[in-house]
């Protein structure tokens, strides 16, 4: 499995949420963790023996930690209705030499959704919500924009089925919220989003839907979303350490949060403070608690939390991209991830097999968990037959016309795929480089790595989007759009039409007027500050605006947004957003300011230059650093520079 796929199996799946895009096969973990514990056949069929469990994990789980540089972490495994394993690993702050054990606090994530389903489905057993009715009767009076026709439903926000046009904008992040007090019900009605496709229709991950759904549990129950949870789940479940609120006794426990060289950061606050997509802290025996629950249909201790039927249906795939790579090993497998800042986290639930397990980690990079997951289930439910090869079909030029065009992402609108047709296939491109797709069936293809790109036809019966296994973080369909040539001022032999089109198309880069493009016309640096963020995309993501604007600016002697911009400014906002890192040593002939020298050098050592600009045979350049950007030269700057594949872990 390669870390593609794996990032998709930290985010991909949730309660209630999709397919799991794990594939059918033995492994692919690293050396370490494809061997087994020497004292265990490796045909073992599941955990059972807690001293065998805390050796496997003992093993494996110190050779990732150390491969991550991962200062701490928790682990833990349930099955049969016992825990098997809660330990702690490394330290919860390393400066103060305090060890993880099973108390310490760690903020959950995304895991937090959930628990925001199992709230949901709580309400639908007691009749207090109708899975498939309209949400707007659950709102307060909160209107969601919905020109589809089509109503939006509880199921739909569960299952990142909404159609929304900004997935997420579900809060922002920094330290100094830490102790404010923030309201979902604020947060809602000034940041609602747009429903734009039909409900239901395809696949984005989605924190705002989430973030809704627990609004929805606010006022259906008459009480704050983190009062619902505390009585309703946490309490009845045991789980005196886990909160939607982060109180001073669990701060006093928590771990401490550390960046990828393991340096200590701080821990965010949010706006909203309590968030249905996110917020949970717990611990190690407390999510053991609740995977019980799960595995014990619904019932703890004696007590029913949830019906068997709803319990059944959050572990049922619900949404998903024509039923491929629904296992890892055969086995059917419910897993999701969450990432905060600086912390980490993941449960897995096996249950035709009444297995589960949860780690967290004192970082927020996914893979950790993720080769302790491959590693278990290669040790404990090993592959025990070959998955068969499928056989492949040509497709014709005048079939793959269907197929063949632009897509964006629909939860990153920067990240797009353009598909073409060769020789009775058709082939993918992106900024990492061209598939080639052969047929398995007019909907399902398969490229030469064996990642599986799926096509799905709108209700007119069009293809209108794709998905691919082996995209990394989206976790979301891409849809068609129409590339056109709309502007008559930009001649068909210009070398900058396909930019101007694609950005026009992505709706990163409109022209003057709808015809007119204005292709010599000059920009100024706050027209083109807006531009950059949309190209970069994160431009919908609330928690990373300022931070973008503030980013991009940096190194700027002078930013002036009514002033025109000159291309050496460009090329810095470029690279302080776009960070390349330099391929081979680039010569700058011509004038530069030296505070643009090294941008410029990286962006043109990626091939990130407009076509005018050329290397000469002795490996110079002339960027025409202090020349005013003109439109054509902005538009081809930032396709290329854009047009990218992967993409940094949203909260």
């Amino acid at each position: 499995m390669n870390k593609k796929t794996r990032t998709i199996a930290v985010l991909l799946l949730s309660a209630m949420a999709t397919t799991a895009c794990i594939p059918d096969s033995s492994s692919t973990a690293s050396a370490t963790m494809a061997t087994p514990i020497a004292s265990v056949s490796s045909s073992l069929e599941g955990p059972r023996d807690a001293k065998e469990v805390e050796a496997f994990a003992d093993s494996v789980i110190t050779d990732v930690m150390k491969k991550y540089n991962t200062v701490g972490t928790n682990f833990t495994v349930v099955a049969d209705g016992k825990v098997l394993l809660s330990k702690g690993y490394g330290y919860a702050d390393k400066e103060k030499k305090i060890p993880v054990d099973k108390d310490t606090v760690f903020q959950i994530g995304s895991v937090t959704k959930t628990f925001t389903a199992l709230a949901a489905m709580q309400l639908v057993d007691k009749g207090k919500i109708d899975l498939r009715g309209d949400i707007q009767k659950y709102l307060g009076g909160v209107k969601i924009p919905n020109k589809t026709g089509k109503n939006l439903t509880m199921y739909d926000l569960l299952t990142y089925s909404t159609g929304f046009d900004s997935p997420d904008i579900a809060s922002y992040y920094s330290p100094e919220y830490v102790n404010e007090n923030f309201p979902i019900k604020d947060f809602v009605r000034s940041h609602m989003s747009a429903v734009v496709r039909p409900p239901g229709e395809i696949y984005t991950y989605d924190n705002f839907g989430f973030l809704l759904a627990g609004y929805a549990v606010e006022n259906v129950s008459g009480m704050p979303y983190s009062k619902y949870m505390e009585k309703n789940i946490f309490k009845p479940l045991g789980m005196t350490s886990t909160n939607v609120r982060i109180t001073p006794e669990l701060l006093g426990r928590m771990s401490a949060h550390y960046g990828p060289k393991g340096e200590k950061i701080p821990m965010d606050g949010t706006i909203p403070t309590e968030k249905p997509e996110g917020g949970i802290v717990s611990t190690a025996d407390d999510m053991a608690k609740y995977l019980l629950m799960h595995l014990n249909k619904g019932k703890y201790d004696g007590k029913e939390i949830v019906s068997q039927k709803s319990i059944e249906q959050m572990h049922t795939y619900q949404f998903f991209a024509d039923k491929i790579n629904e296992k890892m090993n055969g086995q059917h497998v419910i897993l999701k991830g969450g990432n905060v800042t600086g912390h980490s986290s993941l449960i897995v639930i096996l249950p035709e097999k009444n297995v589960a397990l949860y780690m967290s980690n004192n970082d927020d990079n996914p893979y950790v968990s993720i080769d302790v997951y491959e590693a278990f289930m290669n040790h404990y439910y090993p592959r025990k037959t070959e998955v068969s090869k499928p056989t492949y079909s040509a497709i014709s030029e005048q079939q793959a016309k269907a197929y063949v065009g632009l897509y964006k992402n629909t939860r990153m609108e920067a990240l797009r795929t353009m598909v073409s047709y060769s020789n009775g296939k058709l082939v993918t491109e992106t900024a990492s480089g061209k598939h080639t797709l052969k047929m398995i069936h007019p909907l399902l293809f398969e490229d030469e790595s064996g990642t599986k790109v799926t096509f799905k036809k709108n209700a007119a019966g069009h293809i209108a989007y794709m998905y691919s296994t082996g995209l990394p973080d989206l976790v979301a369909f891409s849809e068609k759009v129409n590339v056109d040539s709309p502007f008559s001022d930009v001649p068909a032999n210009s070398k900058y039409k396909s930019y101007i089109n694609n950005l026009k198309a992505l709706k990163v880069m409109n022209g003057k007027s709808s015809h007119i493009f204005d292709p010599k016309g000059t920009m100024t640096q706050g027209e083109f500050s807006e531009v950059l963020l949309r190209a970069h995309g994160w431009h919908k993501q609330p928690y990373m605006i300022e931070l973008n604007k503030k980013q991009m600016k940096a190194g700027l002697p002078n930013y002036q947004p009514n002033s025109p911009i000159t291309r050496q400014m460009a090329a810095v906002m470029i690279q302080n957003l776009k960070q390349v890192e330099p391929r081979t040593k680039v010569k700058l002939s011509g004038t530069t300011d030296a505070w643009a020298v090294e941008a410029i050098k990286a962006l043109i050592s990626q091939g990130i230059m407009d076509p005018d600009t050329k290397v000469k045979s002795d490996g110079s350049v002339n960027f025409r650093s202090k020349e005013l950007l003109i439109r054509q030269e902005a538009s081809a700057l930032l396709d290329q520079a854009f047009n990218y594949y992967t993409l940094p872990i949203g909260h």
